[in-house]
């Protein structure tokens, strides 16, 4: 009896390749749904944090010495894959629109 299902629907074109994308359709909804939001914040954290150290410890390439230049040397083959976007990051103009995230019950 199955097999005869099976192949009925596969005689209209509704084979594994469709399950498949209908439970990898259906997954997506779910994790959009529900922990979504989640993982940006929680991104969006290791992202300020990550710009927060590279200005403690790389601050002197944009005017604020921190740490003494020997420290930051060795962990210079670290940072340097992130180091065009962070400076680019630390140097943007910003306005009262992307502070809003800062201040309480606003967005």
């Amino acid at each position: 009896m199955e097999m005869v299902v099976l192949r009925e629907l596969e005689r209209r074109g509704i084979g594994p390749r469709t399950w498949r994308r209908l439970a990898r359709t259906v997954g997506e909804v779910i994790y959009g749904a529900t922990i979504y939001d989640m993982v940006r914040d929680l991104r969006k954290g290791r992202a300020r944090l990550e710009h927060l150290f590279i200005l403690a410890v790389f601050g002197d390439l944009l005017g604020v010495p921190i740490i003494p230049p020997y420290y930051t040397l060795r962990l210079l083959p670290y940072v340097v894959p992130v180091l065009e976007t962070w400076k680019r990051h630390m140097l943007r103009e910003r306005d009262l629109t992307d502070l809003s995230e800062l201040i309480e019950g606003v967005g």
